[in-house]
């Protein structure tokens, strides 16, 4: 097996006994991005040079037997809507296709404390914008386990690269599954941690109340030793939360817990993959014979989760949007005679049509006349979907439903229908309304080899509860 293959615990045992070098792992990842990433599509940005700079302090390190950090040798990607200093920060649009910020994001500088191997920004629905990074500036990413299927999105590009051996690690952005729902069509894990636990400072801002940074690896032990490196309070975010750091990694294992498992009655509706519901069935009876107890619930609100979404998240995104005139950075129209027309052509060339579609749409819900209608009582149906997840977690220690209800569609398939590319987030949206974590890992493949993921839900700042049951169901589903 190559290096490039392993998992990062793997890689950071190995580098420990001084059996193999940092450099001769990020080698043969490079080979592999250099050797895939042409048909896939992954990255927008390589960091070579840093990244073998980075790689050689490292054995140098291991060399004199100095202590290094707990992701030290390990090659990471970021999702290119986080701010690196020095490298461009595109946010797959056209908008900023040369920006290059001046500053790193709170996580980026917690992985370079770390010492992990930052090797490039990857592909993104504009502005995380989408369920299938087909909307980026830069082209869409495809699926590594069939070219002519989405990997989702809109964290598609890590999800893709870690599926494909081009990266160990990756980090996304969640604003309502835009981790989860690729883990799943990728087959790798992905959790959505509990809102404030990850400084969101240096993160591109979608839709703040939602948006959470977000782990990608390729087993749940992967996952949770990057979401404790990023993971803290930051005084640079106010809505960071004071957390005790924790080494989620350092005591998983198998344990012996009797979980108490919901099951939401309205995870098997209309529209519900065969394949997906099929795995989703053998993955309860796997619960079972765990000796859990596995019960039918009931999350009522859970049929105006995405309507709510799609109403909050568009109004923060038209806010959060409105910086992009052409004024002091990115992307400005060449031809206009007036202010007014230089802000109206920039943002009409500057930004693609989904990112325009949110923007109407957060505009029209937050206007005079609607906000009450719309934005008001989104806010109040969002948090009646929180409240129904606080009454389940009184009986409850986690909530399982399907990640996604399809396995991975058609490049092209949903593009021209909105409606139906937002349904890809039926069941993924609640945990980002009610902030609290929620975790995809593998649970099966389709006929066609398509993966299928199963999202574990659980109360907010219960990382240790989703992360033992993930790392439980993982070795007892036992699909590798």
């Amino acid at each position: 097996m190559r290096l490039n293959e392993l998992t990062a615990w793997q890689v950071k045992e190995l580098l420990s006994k001084r059996e193999v070098s940092a450099r001769e792992v990020l080698s043969q990842t490079l080979e592999q991005i250099k050797k895939l990433n042409p048909k896939l599509n992954a990255f927008i940005t390589i960091t070579e040079k840093e990244a073998l700079q980075q790689a050689d302090l490292v054995d140098q390190k291991l060399s004199l037997q100095q202590s290094i950090g707990a992701l030290a040798g390990i090659p990471v990607a970021l999702k290119d809507n986080l701010c690196t200093k020095g490298i461009p920060t595109t946010c797959g649009s056209r908008m900023l296709q040369n920006f290059v910020p001046v500053y790193d994001a709170t996580v980026v500088a917690k992985l370079k404390q770390a010492e992990a191997i930052i090797i490039g920004k990857t592909n993104l629905d504009e502005f995380a914008m989408g369920s299938s990074t087909e909307n980026s500036f830069f082209g869409p990413t495809r699926n590594p386990h069939n070219l002519e299927k989405v990997p989702g999105g809109s964290s598609g590009g890590s999800a893709c690269a870690v599926a494909s051996d081009m990266t160990i690690l990756a980090l996304g952005s969640d604003t309502g599954g835009s981790v989860r729902q690729p883990a799943a069509l990728c087959g790798v894990v992905g959790l959505k941690p509990t809102y404030g636990t990850v400084s969101r400072y240096g993160l591109v801002a979608f839709a703040s109340s939602l948006d959470q940074i977000s782990p990608f690896g390729k087993d749940v032990k992967d996952v949770a030793l990057l979401y404790s490196v990023i993971s803290g309070p930051d005084p640079k975010d106010s809505t960071s939360q004071n957390i005790e750091p924790r080494n989620y990694a350092e005591t998983l294992s198998k344990s012996d817990r009797k979980f108490r498992v919901g099951v939401p009655k309205e995870a098997f509706r209309a529209g519900l993959d065969q394949a997906v519901a099929g795995a989703f069935s053998g993955s309860l009876e796997v619960m079972r014979k765990l000796g859990w107890k596995v019960e039918e619930i009931s999350l009522s609100h859970l049929d105006y989760s995405i309507a709510t979404y799609y109403i909050v998240a568009t109004a923060e995104a038209s806010s959060n949007l409105a910086r992009y005139d052409g004024v002091k950075y990115g992307f400005r129209s060449g031809a206009y005679s007036t202010l007014a027309e230089m802000y109206e052509k920039t943002r009409r060339e500057g930004f693609g049509a989904e990112v325009k579609r949110r923007i109407m749409l957060g505009t029209y819900v937050l206007s005079a006349g609607y906000y009450e209608a719309y934005y008001g009582k989104g806010q109040k149906v969002r948090t009646l979907i929180k409240q129904d997840f606080q009454e389940a977690f009184k009986n409850f220690d986690i909530i399982v439903m399907p990640t996604s209800p399809t396995v991975a569609f058609g490049l092209g398939e949903k593009i021209e229908d909105p409606l139906a590319m937002y349904l890809s987030d039926i069941f993924t949206t609640v945990a980002n309304l009610a902030g609290i974590p929620a975790i995809s890992i593998p649970m099966g493949k389709s006929k066609q080899r398509l993966p299928i993921g199963l999202q574990i839900l659980a109360p907010a700042l219960r990382e240790d509860l989703i992360f033992e049951a993930a790392c439980n169901l993982e070795q007892s589903l036992n699909l590798k």
